[in-house]
């Protein structure tokens, strides 16, 4: 009988099963490779955050420090208003500001202030709980959600961040209101809340108002004229000071009675 040939599978040269077994190694690493990668890059993607808060923080800290006993010269609310100025063409001035020393702002300008904006301002530490309570309460049962920012809050934004409602600016609002209020004292926040404070589109403090609604520099106002600068203060866009509406009168008169009920002037020495 013819014999078979049994034929032996064919086998990989050397030089094939070399390249394979380098070839395995290389596919292997690949993963842990892109996640080193990856870790590296998150690593240093959270130093550079890292450094940013950090630099901020203390910016933010050298800055309002430097403003406890230096008068800032302008807000971010009145530089907008001269870039607005100069971008649609107006003729200037852009902004009318005169800075009063808390020396002389009558007593009467601050007390209306207070009564109008901020009632518990000598008492809380930045944010009125009460207010806040009472907004959300109202919130809840329908009504439009009003604001609750304090004079101290007012301040901060003026001073450093732009108009608006959104999450980025009320967490700003918000470190800032707590540096203020931590470096700050009452009576030096109600100051420069008196000369930022928009009065008119572009009017902004009590000596630029007093001289260019009054006619005379803001040391020579009285009661009756502190409670109308007041009245305007929610809203200077509508309620206007060069000729006071009927609501307006109304909101003056009701500022002049919360001025007696809160004790007159003498409501501020808790400053």
């Amino acid at each position: 009988m013819p014999t078979c040939c049994v034929t032996e599978p064919a086998t990989k040269s050397e030089a094939e099963a070399e390249a394979e077994a380098n070839a395995k190694p290389a596919a292997a690493t690949v993963a842990p490779a892109a996640m080193i990668g990856l870790r590296r890059g998150l690593m240093r993607g959270l130093k550079w955050s890292g450094i940013g808060i950090a630099s901020f923080v203390l910016l933010s800290l050298m800055v309002i420090g430097l403003l406890r006993w230096l008068d800032p010269p302008t807000s971010a609310f009145m530089l907008r208003q001269s870039l607005s100025g100069r971008f649609d063409a107006r003729p200037p001035p852009y902004v009318y500001h005169e800075w009063v020393p808390w020396q002389d702002i009558p007593q009467s300008v601050a007390l209306a202030a207070v009564a109008a904006e901020d009632q518990r301002f000598p008492d809380h530490a930045g944010f009125d709980l009460v207010e806040m309570r009472k907004a959300w309460r109202g919130f809840r049962d329908g009504k439009r959600l009003r604001g609750a920012s304090t004079i101290s809050q007012q301040t901060a934004k003026n001073l450093f961040l732009w108009p608006g409602r959104d999450w980025l600016r009320k967490g700003l609002e918000a470190w800032f209101t707590l540096l203020l209020e931590s470096l700050w004292s009452k009576q030096r926040i109600l100051e420069v809340y008196l000369n930022i404070a928009q009065f008119s589109p572009d009017t902004y403090g009590v000596g630029a108002a007093s001289w260019r609604y009054f006619e005379r520099p803001a040391v020579a106002l009285d009661a009756q004229q502190a409670a109308l600068l007041a009245a305007v203060l929610p809203n200077p866009e509508i309620y206007r000071l060069e000729a006071p509406s009927p609501r307006v009168q109304r909101r003056a008169s009701w500022i002049r009675q919360q001025m007696r009920q809160l004790g007159g002037n003498g409501y501020l020495d808790n400053l």
